[in-house]
């Protein structure tokens, strides 16, 4: 099948033709005709399958040309930097149409959103905050809008969007098109699509929260968190083998601590970047635009940022940390073996960490082969308070399947008494003048 079959306008053909795309992907074949039919759709489909474009081509085909001054569709997703990819995905695909789009996130001033917003609008890439806030202003008029698109649904529902969403659900008009887009499909995600799509059409390319095929997985067992450091050092170093990798850890501090421990121990200043929450908006677009483009070779993330990174040749992602929401592990994976190429996923699991690569191995429905640690790699011995914190981690995970369970770090046990019964209390009677203490 071609691009050509979907009858697409020739605007769109010569930019997808231009984009050097030349098949459509298996999401792309079966929700473009679907999409263009006036269907609701549930797309469900991994990350790094090209639904992105399997929504914009038909939303483009469908709204044609620049008409009005208020928007005609909208597009909803988690976070600005996957905002910021749907917009450069419209420029790119929109390149030969006159259709008008902005992107609105947070992290900046909205004052130029506001101005490109005043210029006329067709198609509006938002975060769910952002959209709110500026509607509540007075700035978005709602009235013509006859798509909603929700992109990576799954996320927005663990962000907490859930009650903003329900918000512009109210606002904006009740007869229009609906399609939901989710690399997983939770229950919370059924439940949105339920009471937000009407009679959908279901798509689902691959079985969900499966993981792509061309990404080889491996685990390696580590004990503590400086064998992690020094395991992640030798993976690094050889630039001709690890060429373009992604790092992913739980917290903003380890980040930190891992950019700044890599810029001086191991790589250049220039070859390692860091994006986190406490990052300032510009320099993290700086950042991601540098490791598009190849002049950074690895980029330490938190997941904030795993689903707003579109860049084909990441040949490694490493997880320094398993992330606790285990649906994230699709998606961070996803970020390498896009497009035909071939990646590699490595993650660093401690004992604490055994539990939840059990629950994300029956998420995936595959077991995740484990390798040796390299005979080069310093395994330094686990601190003292690092292994005990450990220790009631496993304490609490046993609990949280078992709540009976009482670990080695509980309280200990109140006495039990045999006798229920409470005692009667003991009282001294006064002494009599005869029995006077003795001196």
């Amino acid at each position: 099948m071609t691009f050509e079959d979907f009858n697409l306008n020739r605007q769109l053909l010569n930019a997808i033709a231009e984009a050097g795309y030349e098949t459509p992907s298996p999401i792309q074949e079966q929700a473009i005709p679907l999409v263009l039919q006036g269907h609701d759709v549930l797309g469900i489909a991994q990350t790094g399958t090209g639904k992105t474009a399997a929504y914009v081509l038909p939303l483009l085909m469908r709204i044609k040309y620049a008409q009005g001054q208020t928007p005609r569709a909208l597009i909803l997703a988690p976070t600005r930097e996957l905002v910021m990819q749907i917009h450069e995905a419209i420029g790119v695909l929109g390149k030969f149409t006159d259709l008008r789009y902005v992107a609105l996130y947070g992290g900046l001033g909205p004052k130029t959103q506001i101005e490109n917003i005043q210029k006329g609008v067709d198609i509006i890439v938002a975060t769910p905050g952002r959209f709110m806030d500026l509607y509540l202003r007075g700035e978005i008029g709602v009235k013509q809008l006859t798509t909603l698109i929700l992109d990576e649904a799954d996320k927005m529902m663990d962000m907490g969007f859930m009650p903003q969403i329900n918000r512009i659900l109210e606002v904006i008009p009740r007869k229009r098109q609906n399609l939901l887009f989710s690399a997983t499909f939770p229950p919370k995600v059924e439940r949105l699509s339920e009471n937000f799509l009407e009679a959908p059409v279901r798509v689902e390319v691959t079985p969900q929260a499966t993981t792509a095929e061309r990404v080889a997985q491996v685990i390696f067992e580590v004990p503590n968190f400086r064998a992690k450091i020094n395991l992640l050092e030798y993976l690094v170093q050889d630039a001709a083998v690890f060429q373009r990798g992604m790092v992913f850890v739980r917290s903003k501090e380890a980040a930190e601590n891992i950019y700044k421990f890599l810029k001086r121990k191991v790589v250049s200043e220039d070859e390692v970047r860091v994006i986190h929450a406490n990052k300032g908006q510009n320099t993290r677009i700086n950042a991601m635009e540098a490791f598009k483009e190849g002049n950074v070779r690895i980029l330490i993330a938190t997941d904030v940022a795993a689903r707003g990174i579109d860049v084909t040749m990441v040949s490694h992602v490493v997880n320094f940390d398993v992330p606790l929401i285990y649906e994230d592990y699709v998606h961070r994976i996803g970020r390498t073996g896009r497009a035909n190429q071939e990646g590699k996923a490595i993650t660093f699991v401690t004992m604490s960490d055994e539990y939840h690569i059990a629950k994300i191995e029956k998420i995936i429905r595959m077991t995740i082969p484990r390798t040796p640690m390299p005979p080069n790699v310093d395994v330094p011995e686990t601190p003292f308070e690092e292994k005990q914190e450990m220790l009631r981690e496993l304490d609490n995970q046993r609990r949280k399947e078992d709540p009976n369970f009482k670990g080695a770090f509980h309280e200990k046990k109140h006495k039990k008494f045999v006798d229920s019964k409470p005692k009667k209390k003991q009282t001294i009677s006064p002494r009599k003048n005869g029995n006077k203490r003795k001196k």
